[in-house]
């Protein structure tokens, strides 16, 4: 750990509590762009500067100013919005953004394309419709993701009520936000303004939260800092929470000292003394992360330099008591159940595939105007799925016949393999800084081309978890999926194999710096010997390790070790 702070921290102590200067610059009409201190503040705020890397070139030789526009993020604790919450998201895509609504990985609605006049607008209808967008991103705990699926049991109510619980209470507490976004009164000077969780600097690095209910794993709790797993009594009642802490999908290429890593049980604790838990373990990783290396920030690299008891003990410290043992539990996969199902209340629950999370008019299938139009007749809520899909929620038995209806006018549910309703990917290019690839804009065709093989052997239902990212930050999750391809140039990815179809292991390196014909040609023959020689259920990523074809991964810094494998079936 560096003894030298990293800019991000003067940033933060000189920035009053996340002001700056943002609402000097949303002034200044000669730029599109804000401040370079101040774009790391906006994220504390749930947006992102960005600009249009397609149009960079033409730009650049006009000597025109970069396509500078922003990406808004808002909170959904849970995934839950209600129709007129959608219907907002909606008119603000509209109006200000791109024209599209995206469903991230994080159960969060995400816009596109707005430029900075008209930030403060989206901010303020963003808040109008009873939603935020503060600690949406930065240094801060991020939305609070839940397992979204109401008809599986009434602990779904328990396990959400915490995810708002904890998205409240980890809140960051400073009147910035509503300062320079709603016109909110400024704060005395004379009063002193505290961050009673955060303290002045926040945390060192992003901070990600989960609950799932077993045997669901839909939220991918071992790619969490921080997961709460319910254990039921056998039915419906949650009698506490197994916690798991350390995960994050994160890395840098060339650099092994950085690495994706998953979660370990930290034990287990009481429905009541969650909240508290989840506090303790935030300002552990506050006063213990590093605050020199954001490469060596994340909460992972705290527990793997201190160790997993050494951290239990200091946030048991903090609890004033101990957690109590981690009890036993069985998941069984990280997807979404599709089409209709019957909860036990007596409402319905329709789970809509949105490809990439992407809600858009293209061709005969009408996203954007479908939902619009389910919106506005819809007498129960929204769940955005950690998956990137939709859950229309809570419906009625008499309604079920119209949603059905505008569902089949709209054309929104078309048929998907069994890879693509898998299928995973961030925005990547043209409009993240980070993109080294393309990965939105490409994953389609890439699964259309294996779909092809997997048809032709018999597989095309099968499931098998796909997921891509235009750069090695793990946005989508790449390395907790059976296949996973990473960004390094672009049209140059590395291939990733053989995590579990649960969630709870990672894959490993099978082939670097391939194209789409070499990704193509690398996996056709594996399929093909998936398809012959799997064992009764095997999946996937099991039947590669036991193949030979890749060994099973090893956790945090062992991801990267490179294992000799003789006999490989190819």
């Amino acid at each position: 750990m560096s003894d030298k702070l990293s800019p991000n921290e003067g940033i933060k102590t000189r920035s009053q509590f996340l002001r700056g200067t943002i609402a000097e610059g949303l002034e200044r009409s000669i730029t599109g762009a804000l401040a370079d201190d101040d774009t790391q503040l906006t994220k504390f705020h749930g947006t992102y500067q960005q600009d249009d890397r397609d149009l960079r070139p033409e730009r650049r030789k006009k000597k025109m100013e970069q396509a500078y526009s922003f990406m808004i993020r808002v909170r959904v604790p849970g995934g839950v919005c209600t129709p007129e919450q959608w219907l907002a998201m909606d008119q603000i895509a509209t109006d200000y953004a791109n024209g599209t609504l995206r469903l991230t990985t994080r159960q969060a609605f995400q816009f596109h394309g707005v430029i900075k006049s008209n930030l403060k607008r989206s901010m303020q209808a963003i808040n109008a419709s009873l939603l935020d967008t503060i600690a949406a991103c930065g240094d801060v705990n991020r939305n609070v993701m839940c397992n979204p699926n109401p008809h599986q049991s009434r602990a779904h109510a328990k396990a959400l009520d915490l995810a708002k619980s904890v998205s409240d209470h980890l809140t960051p507490r400073t009147a910035a936000y509503h300062e320079i976004w709603l016109n909110g009164e400024k704060v005395d000077d004379s009063k002193v303004e505290e961050e009673p969780i955060y303290g002045a600097t926040y945390l060192p690095r992003k901070f990600k939260m989960a609950i799932a209910i077993p045997p669901e794993n839909d939220v991918d709790v071992y790619a969490q800092d921080l997961s709460f797993v319910a254990i039921t009594d056998g039915g419906d009642e949650v009698i506490g929470y197994n916690v798991m802490v350390g995960g994050g999908m994160g890395m840098t290429h060339g650099e092994p000292e950085t690495y994706p890593r998953t979660a370990d049980l930290l034990g287990f604790c009481a429905p009541e003394q969650a909240v508290d838990v989840a506090e303790k373990v935030v300002t552990v990783q506050r006063d213990f992360g590093d605050r020199g290396n954001r490469k060596h920030a994340r909460l992972k690299y705290t527990i793997e330099d201190m160790g997993v008891r050494a951290f239990r003990t200091e946030v048991e410290r903090r609890l004033g008591y101990a957690l109590a043992a981690p009890r036993d539990v069985l998941f069984e996969h990280t997807g979404d159940r599709y089409g209709w199902v019957k909860g036990h209340t007596g409402k319905w629950h329709f789970t809509l595939f949105i490809q990439n999370g992407r809600v858009a008019d293209l061709g005969d299938q009408r996203l954007l105007s479908g939902l619009r139009a389910i919106a506005e007749v819809h007498k129960g809520d929204f769940r955005l799925t950690a998956n990137q899909n939709l859950v229309i929620a809570n419906v009625g038995a008499r309604q079920k016949k119209v949603i059905q209806g505008l569902i089949d006018d709209y054309g929104l549910e078309q048929a998907a393999s069994g890879l693509r309703r898998n299928a995973m990917a961030c925005v990547a290019l043209p409009t993240c800084g980070l993109a080294l690839a393309e990965s939105e804009r490409y994953l389609p065709d890439l699964v259309t081309a294996l779909d092809r093989v997997l048809t032709s052997v018999g597989l095309a239902e099968d499931e098998i978890v796909i997921r891509m990212t235009g750069c090695p930050n793990g946005c989508a999750r790449p390395y907790l999926a059976e296949i996973g391809l990473v960004g390094r140039s672009p049209g140059v990815y590395n291939l990733y194999l053989g995590a579990a179809f649960d969630g709870s292991r990672m894959n490993k390196l099978y082939r670097q710096d391939v194209d789409h014909d070499a990704i193509v040609d690398a996996l056709t023959p594996l399929l093909e010997a998936y398809a012959r020689e799997r064992h009764e259920g095997e999946r996937f990523g099991d039947f590669v390790i036991r193949r030979g074809i890749v060994a099973a991964s090893g956790n945090g810094a062992a991801f990267h070790e490179q294992v000799v494998l003789t006999g490989a079936a190819t």
